[in-house]
């Protein structure tokens, strides 16, 4: 259903990249509660913080971070 939360891979690629989220958030410019509540699909980000996150992960694809739940 629109309107409900992303789903994403943050938690997976930012383990793998060896950060914290803290250290995500600092280069995002975010809370790390932000990015808890990402990771836990609690909140969808602006279209900006989508691809920074993108970005800083090593991915060149949103769709590579963040899925959209056609359900």
């Amino acid at each position: 259903m629109i309107g409900d939360y992303l789903e994403t891979k943050i938690r997976q690629f930012r383990q793998d990249k060896g950060i914290t989220q803290q250290e995500l958030a600092d280069l995002v410019g975010v809370t790390r509660q932000t990015i808890n509540a990402l990771e836990n699909a609690r909140y969808n980000p602006s279209l900006l913080l989508a691809y920074k996150i993108t970005k800083i992960l090593g991915k060149n694809i949103i769709e590579d971070v963040f899925i959209m739940n056609d359900d």
